[in-house]
């Protein structure tokens, strides 16, 4: 069975892609915690950060810390949420990076994270294309 983030990594699946680079890639979760709600996974099949090459990380995690700058920049929030599972609640077993525009008083409260949906593809290219600007 074939992982839907390398297909989406490689064209092959549609997503609200945010940002592309050799680092990784950025898109639009499809069942967001909030709007904007992006993930980031590595270019190749990683399963758990565990997996991840030594060498890799700086790379990885300076395209998560420029993608949350731009979640924070592009959508005017507050703050972000960066979060990862490792295996246990890993819907998809290949690493990806949470990151969740934050505003005080959003209702969010430690690991419960509700979802929403967008209303229309529209909207949604609209949050990508808002973070994409600040990438």
């Amino acid at each position: 069975m074939a992982c839907l983030f390398c297909e989406i990594v490689a064209g092959r699946e549609p997503a609200f892609v945010v940002a592309a680079e050799p680092a990784g890639t950025a898109f639009l979760d499809t069942r967001p915690v909030f709007k904007g709600h992006t993930l980031v996974v590595p270019p190749v099949h990683i399963e758990t950060l565990a997996d991840l090459p030594v060498a890799d990380l700086a790379g990885y995690f300076g395209f998560v810390q420029r993608i949350a700058v731009a979640v924070k920049e592009g959508l005017g929030a507050q703050g972000t949420f960066v979060a990862m599972n490792n295996t246990v609640s890993q819907s998809v077993p290949h690493l990806h990076t949470h990151v969740v525009p934050r505003t005080k008083g959003d209702g969010l409260r430690g690991f419960f994270w509700p979802r929403t949906k967008y209303a229309a593809d529209e909207e949604a290219e609209s949050y990508a294309a808002d973070i994409r600007a600040k990438v």
